[in-house]
């Protein structure tokens, strides 16, 4: 019993500094528009001091359409190229002896697959 009052007296602290606190949040007023003639608050004017805040106006109309440019010079015509070397005369061929040579086409092959 001794000891339990103890260890209640050191948690206690202990597991309330754990808890979350919410952040206190001051809620605006809100206005409400009430209907009868505007009544004009007697008090001096209170000047914000800060920079001027530049507000863009609205967009401009949108520019002519531009004028299609000059066509280009048309280039040179270049020069025409030289003649190729004109090959050796062959050697003349051998005379026959008398024997005639036959040539026989071998037979078509079968298509591989």
């Amino acid at each position: 019993m001794n000891r339990s009052i103890w260890i209640a007296a050191l948690l206690a602290p202990l597991s309330l500094a754990a808890c979350d606190r919410p952040a206190v949040v001051a809620a605006s007023p809100t206005l409400v528009a009430v209907p009868g003639p505007a009544v004009a608050v007697p008090g001096p004017v209170v000047e914000v001091p800060g920079p001027a805040v530049a507000v863009p106006g609205p967009a401009g109309p949108q520019g002519a359409t531009g004028m299609q440019g000059n066509d280009g010079n048309t280039g040179a015509t270049g020069s025409q190229g030289m003649d190729g070397s004109k090959g050796n005369t062959g050697a003349t061929g051998k005379s026959g002896d008398g024997t005639t040579v036959v040539v026989v086409q071998p037979a078509a092959s079968a298509p591989t697959n």
